[in-house]
């Protein structure tokens, strides 16, 4: 009799021991995993746009003015007396002159691309973005990502092609508040537009050349 009692309190002691052990791994499974590395998503690029002198241009159609957000793929346009800046993040800017049409696409990975329809762009990128202006007749230019840069490409409407310089502009940005330096307080992109139209050499203002008829002295 007290061995079949040793039995099977044995029996019911290995019982218990493997429903502690079997309640003990549901447990260990349920709960989270503290080692799992979180997922970074990175911040979506926003360009916003100033206008000279607060002027309303034309984005997709509509009217727009300083302070509206320019989405990827946007249309802008100018009118003769308008231009205008979209800052793109921390990719850089794009100065849009007067009587110019392009489309604007940007991403998260530093690409900047402005299509010229017609009219002048500067682009100007920092390190770590690559920019690119084109035309109908494909790529003008890019910039180095290695080292960011800049990029002048004038493209007038009945132009056979880009006039396009490297060079960094030699007059202040475009600003939203009066004045924006230039010929005549216009801004750079408006003295880029006005030089273009006279046959300017790689779109410098007339005021910075030495010798601007091209004749000796």
């Amino acid at each position: 009799m007290n061995q079949k009692r040793r039995t099977g309190s044995r029996v019911i002691a290995a019982l218990l021991l493997l429903a502690i052990v079997q309640i003990s791994l549901q447990v260990g499974l349920a709960e989270p995993n503290n080692t799992t590395t979180p997922v970074t998503v990175p911040q979506q690029v926003v360009a916003r746009l100033t206008t000279r002198n607060n002027q309303p241009i034309t984005i997709n159609g509509l009217s727009a003015n300083t302070g509206a957000s320019i989405l990827t793929g946007a249309t802008i346009e100018t009118g003769a007396d308008q231009s205008a800046v979209v800052n793109v993040g921390p990719h850089g800017n794009l100065d849009i002159a007067p009587n110019t049409k392009l489309v604007l696409t940007y991403d998260d990975q530093g690409n900047v691309k402005a299509v010229l329809v017609y009219g002048c762009a500067i682009l100007t990128t920092k390190k770590k973005a690559t920019g690119e202006i084109a035309t109908e007749q494909g790529t003008a230019g890019k910039t180095d990502p290695a080292t960011g840069g800049v990029l002048n490409v004038c493209f007038p409407q009945g132009a056979a092609a880009p006039t396009v310089s490297t060079a960094a502009p030699s007059v202040p940005a475009t600003t939203g508040g009066g004045g924006g330096g230039g010929l005549f307080g216009l801004g750079k992109a408006a003295t880029i537009a006005i030089v273009a139209s006279i046959g300017a050499v790689a779109l410098t203002p007339l005021i910075f050349q030495d010798n601007p008829s091209g004749s000796n002295p």
